[in-house]
């Protein structure tokens, strides 16, 4: 067969369209990386919050915050693969109500009553950072919550606070919900929190000096690796679910309408231990929270605080908070961070406005 020859300019052309070719190819693999990494508003991530109002970390409501970004506080990210809400707090600033910790933290536009509930809350997501500081004998030290709920009447007391805690030094932290009571009579002074671990320890372990930290656990969570809860209340019974990649499914339950704790007999050894020494060793009232409004609450709800030790030796972290600096605070590891991939809430027909919480607390 002859073979034929290809002129110079052909040669010139057929190149050129080579060239032309792979450069948009190029380009549009760079488009497509860039839609990836593009990040967007909260609720384009997980579209529910027509639901909740936003409490920032300078104890301001920032309302219904749908096509709202704070990037002191609230924004969203991408981790290289799937786009989060980012939710962050630093150790020390302003507020909201009168609590002594600062949150970034989405709370319920409406309560619902646990003994005709019917509601429920999912969510997933990773902690990315806890306090680089606080007394370590201290049992919030190094803690967030993540979840919650909360009653909007009477004392406004918490059935349920679910928590992160990590060490400083170790490379896996401890998941742990709470139970608070609902302290009997008009003093609410007397309150305490039961503590229940789900991977790793509950919230009584704690070092033995300000700056020891105790044994790490071993079936604990790290900075980063995600973990999914679901709060499930019906007919006066919270049911908990917690799941994890390499990790046992644990499910709990407990009775939100009939106490387990109307005696001093019935108050727990780690109570006895944690509370009862600080002056906390109330009872709870017979029907518990029935009757009292309760809702949901989601985020960055930051533990450790910059308060003496020997103001309150279980709350009071004594961390430092660069005198609510947060630049500073953020600068060196003095803030909690969350991280959520997906979330949903289902709320009952019989829920109603919660706009009378707001009202006293903002």
């Amino acid at each position: 067969m002859k073979k034929r020859n290809i002129s110079p300019t052909l040669s010139l052309i057929i190149l050129s369209l080579i060239l032309v070719f792979t450069s948009c190819k190029n380009e549009a693999k760079k488009t497509n990386n860039k839609e990836v990494a593009k990040t967007a508003y909260a609720n384009d991530v997980i579209p529910f919050f027509d639901h909740w109002k936003l409490i920032l970390g300078d104890g301001s409501n920032a309302g219904i915050i749908n096509n709202f970004e704070n990037k002191d506080y609230f924004y969203t990210t991408n981790d290289g693969t799937t786009n989060w809400v980012v939710f962050k707090s630093p150790n020390g600033g302003d507020t909201h109500g009168t609590s002594n910790n600062t949150r970034t933290e989405l709370a319920q536009t409406k309560k619902w009553y646990p003994k005709t509930a019917n509601d429920k809350l999912t969510a997933t997501l990773k902690v990315m950072n806890v306090s680089a500081t606080g007394d370590a004998r201290v049992a919030a030290s190094h803690s967030v919550v993540v979840g919650q709920i909360h009653s909007a009447d009477k004392h406004e007391n918490e059935p349920l606070k679910i928590f992160y805690k990590k060490f400083p030094g170790h490379t896996k932290g401890s998941v742990f919900w709470h139970y608070e009571i609902n302290t009997a009579g008009d003093d609410n002074s007397g309150r305490w929190d039961y503590s229940t671990a789900v991977w790793g320890n509950d919230f009584s372990i704690v070092g033995t000096e300000a700056n020891t930290s105790p044994e790490e656990p071993k079936e604990g969570i790290e900075l980063g690796e995600a973990f999914s809860y679901e709060i499930e209340v019906k007919n006066g019974i919270m049911t908990l679910k917690f799941m994890s990649d390499g990790h046992e499914t644990k499910t709990f339950t407990k009775n939100l309408i009939k106490s387990e704790y109307t005696t001093t007999a019935d108050i727990p050894e780690q109570t006895k231990n944690l509370f009862v020494p600080i002056g906390q060793d109330g009872v709870e009232r017979e029907e518990a929270y029935t009757g009292e409004g309760c809702f949901f609450k989601l985020g960055c709800y930051n533990q450790t605080n910059g308060k003496s030790p020997e103001v309150n030796k279980n709350w009071c972290s004594g961390a430092e908070t660069h005198d609510g600096d947060i630049i500073k605070q953020y600068a060196d590891g003095n803030y909690a961070e969350v991280w959520f991939k997906t979330g949903s809430i289902s709320v009952s027909d019989n829920a109603v406005s919660n706009e009378g919480y707001f009202t006293k607390n903002d």
